[in-house]
This record gives C-alpha cells, structure tokens and sequence, in this order.
C-alpha cells in the first residue's frame, strides 16, 4: 500500500477522534485499507461509511459502502452512488476527508434525506439496470483515453466493451445515474488530444441507444477493450455477448 494512503489514514484518525468515529478495520499489503467512519448527513441522522482503499490508492478510486440506522436502503444506495460519482471527478489523490467533507454539505442529500421515502421509485428506476451504446467519433491517444474510461467504469459500478475499428463504440451497462455520469466526464475531462497534439475533451460523442436492460439482453463482465477491422468483425463482437439485436438496432447509425 502507498505511504499516501497511510499517512491520509493516519490523519483522519486525529480528524475523526470523537467516540466510536473512526475505526481500522483491516491493514494488508495485498488486500489495502478499510476504515469506518462515522459521519452525518441531513442533520443528526447518522452514517456509517465504509471505505476500501487498495493497494493502487490513491492511483485508482476507494470502494464505498454506506449503512445507516435512520436512512432506507435505498437512500444509502443513493448515497454511495453519489459519493462514487464525485470520486470519479476528483484527482487521483488521497480524498477520504475531501468526500467525507462533500458529503456532509451536499444540499442535494440534505434534502434527500429530509423528503424520507418520496420519490423512491423514480429513483430506483433511475439505478436499476440499463444498457448504453456511445458512438466516439475519434481516439487519437489510445493509452489516456483508455486510462481514463476504464478508472471511470471500475469508480462508478459500470461494465462495458470498448469496441475500436471503423467506428469506435462503447458499450455500457449499469445504473443509468452511473451512465449519466460516465457521459457527463466525457465531456467535462481531457481525456484525449486534438491535432495539434494538445489535450482536449471528448465533445462529438453521440448516444445511440439507451434503454433498461430486458432479461433477453445480453450481460458483460469487467470492462474489455477490443479491436475489429471490419463490420463483419463488430458484427461478431456484438454476437459474442449476444448482443446481435442491439448491433441491428443500431447499425443505420453507423452506415454513413
């Protein structure tokens, strides 16, 4: 594990120093850091956040569990999924303290908290599963622009196919507020370069489909980056994780 994260542990035990505010739950090598704490959101209800530091941290973005004894689950589910949206927008550098201190003044989960259990389909229709086909007009600097869609997938629970050739497409699948997310950074981040070789943001990207995944959809695993030559090879891809009627649905798109 890095001295970063050690030392980032070490000040938030001094930070959060109050009875039964900070815990080490677990210390290894191979597995990272664990630490509860033991935060607030909405007035005096309580939180209990989990975070999970690997051993790559601050290099690649914590795991977050949220529980609460006076929040619905669906509100901590709520809750996590915004703290690992705003964990995704931050700098690879130690940011327990800075989510922690984002939490506890976000109006938005204020009120959330404070509207107790309305709105909770909505919400949850938002966060069940959906399925997402971006078209990418142009990668002109492989290494960065794959670095960042795969550290974005892993922070916000998504799985994809990153599929290069003749038309570049990304497929993702996961909760559409995740989705959302992943779409906003794409246009808000320099993830690529422009011609002239300086950094720039991905601002031509098209959404082709986006719908709640069906039982008859296909599922994929991981995040996999995979090159096709030709239709007929994209074709196979999508076939491969049998995906064949997405592919039909979307070809017209891709044919001009």
């Amino acid at each position: 594990m890095s001295e970063a994260a050690l030392e980032e542990v070490s000040v938030l035990s001094s930070i959060y120093c109050g009875e039964g505010e900070f815990q080490l739950i677990q210390q290894s090598a191979q597995d990272g850091l664990v630490v509860l704490i033991n935060s607030h959101v909405g007035g005096e209800r309580g939180l209990s956040v989990l975070f999970h530091l690997p051993p790559l941290y601050p290099s690649c973005p914590p795991d977050v569990s949220v529980s609460s004894t006076s929040l619905s689950r669906s509100q901590c589910l709520h809750i996590r999924h915004k703290l690992l949206e705003q964990a995704a927008a931050l700098p690879p550098e130690p940011m327990v303290h800075t989510l922690l201190e984002w939490l506890q003044q976000c109006e938005e989960l204020t009120e959330e908290c404070s509207r107790g259990e309305e709105g909770e389909t909505e919400r949850e229709e938002e966060e069940g599963e959906w399925t997402t086909v971006l078209l990418l007009d142009h990668i002109r600097c492989p290494s960065r622009y794959i670095a960042h869609v795969e550290r974005w997938s892993h922070t916000l629970l998504l799985r994809g196919r990153l599929l290069l050739g003749p038309r570049i497409l990304l497929l993702l699948q996961g909760a559409r507020t995740h989705v959302k997310e992943f779409c906003r950074l794409l246009k808000t981040v320099k993830v690529d370069v422009d011609s002239s070789g300086k950094k720039c943001k991905e601002r031509m990207m098209k959404v082709l489909i986006e719908s709640p995944s069906s039982p008859s959809c296909g599922r994929v695993e991981g995040f996999v980056v995979k090159s096709n030559q030709s239709f007929s090879e994209l074709s196979a891809a999508f076939q491969e994780i049998n995906m064949t009627d997405l592919y039909q649905q979307i070809l017209p798109s891709l044919s001009y």
